[in-house]
């Protein structure tokens, strides 16, 4: 009997040790990677599920959404799409620490410490909103610096924070899609480095106020012109492309944007078994762009007539034709979400058809690697 007790006495305490597991509240953490990072994660318990936002406080106060919490015993682990980066780690026993690995390109060693209202680290406010930039106005860039990027700092981007642009591990061909809105196959007599020498981008426009999209990518342009000493004409070529139309009875569910703002938002996100792009403010041709620029391997047409803005979700596996095969392996779930050109059909009421059209091109004439700072 009193074997029988001590077993039963074991195994509440084992029970009760597993029930205690709780990684809820704020873990912050020091990333150590080209300089020190303060890292946050504020993790919360929504219907038996666990969420995550993150911050990266030394890089401004804009959340980060996490996907795929999961605490599995002692093993946790976390994603945040948004920046293609990932977080695994092994829960102390006193569930106050989680030793772990942050891995976005490079893996570095990330140790998370169960924050208290004493320890835990300040998250900066969000600034202000921006007057916007008067809508007539043709801004340059006041200040803008071009160097090598650094192959040992992990991810590419492009981003603007404020009246702050900056770009990181992004090519000559990389900046000239962004600006003008091609596909790489839409630039011909291009050499090899304009697709192959990456660069860091940081500059800050003149004038007054919070520039529209399309005066971001006017003061690209003037940057390409002036700094790499581009010149080039158009032509027209036919070209195979992929040509977005209405289906029959689209568009759906694409829900018209009221809100205003200068910017569409458009962002990729991990979910079970694929891709969520969750489009807000958005435009038929933002979109196209964005599908053109890094999704498919072919320009894209926009032939749908739509000209508002919207909001919409979509999801999707993608397949290895798509974000240049770099994709997470495809899910067997029976609920995986279906391809991108049914989930565009069955989702937002459009089809995405493989044909041939005359596209505008750019035939570079000549460029140079870019001029000193």
């Amino acid at each position: 009997m009193k074997k029988l007790m001590g077993l039963i006495a074991a195994v509440l305490l084992f029970v009760g040790a597993v029930q205690a597991q709780d990684v809820t509240g704020d873990w912050q953490g020091t990333l150590h990677a080209d300089r020190d990072l303060r890292i946050v994660f504020k993790i919360t318990k929504d219907d038996g599920k666990l969420r995550a936002v993150g911050y990266s406080i030394d890089q401004g106060s804009s959340p980060m959404n996490a996907t795929g919490v999961v605490l599995d015993g002692k093993d946790f682990k976390l994603a945040v799409p948004g920046v293609g980066g990932t977080y695994q780690g092994t829960l102390s026993a006193d569930d106050n620490t989680i030793t772990g690995t942050w891995a976005q390109g490079k893996p570095l060693p990330l140790v998370l410490v169960r924050a208290t209202k004493e320890t835990a680290w300040e998250i900066p406010a969000p600034p202000k909103p921006l007057k916007p930039m008067a809508a007539d106005a043709d801004p340059s860039f006041e200040v803008a610096t071009i160097k090598p990027s650094d192959p040992n700092v992990p991810g590419d981007w492009f981003r603007v924070n404020g009246r702050n642009f900056s770009t990181h591990n992004i090519t000559l061909m990389g900046m000239i899609k962004f600006a003008y809105g091609v596909h790489g196959k839409q630039v011909l007599n291009a050499p090899d480095w304009m697709d192959q020498d990456k660069y860091d981008v940081a500059a800050v426009p003149d004038g007054e106020g919070q520039p529209n999209d399309k005066q971001w990518k006017g003061m690209v342009k003037k940057l390409l012109l002036e700094r790499f000493k581009m010149t080039f004409h158009t032509d027209q070529r036919e070209l195979a492309v992929f040509a977005v139309t209405l289906a029959k009875d689209g568009p759906k569910d694409m829900a018209e944007n009221t809100g205003g703002g200068s910017l569409p938002s458009l962002f990729f996100r991990g979910t079970p078994g694929g891709i969520l792009l969750p489009a807000k403010n958005a435009t038929v041709k933002d979109f196209t762009g964005l599908l053109q620029e890094v999704v498919l391997d072919k320009p894209v047409v926009d032939q749908t007539g739509l000209k508002g803005r919207y909001d919409f979700n979509l999801k999707w596996a993608p397949d290895d034709s798509q974000f240049g095969g770099r994709i997470p392996p495809p899910s067997e779930a029976p609920d995986a979400p279906p391809n991108l050109f049914t989930a565009v059909q069955e989702q937002i009421g459009l089809k995405i058809e493989s044909t041939k059209a005359k596209v505008d091109v750019m035939v570079i004439d000549r460029v140079e690697k870019p001029t000193a700072n």
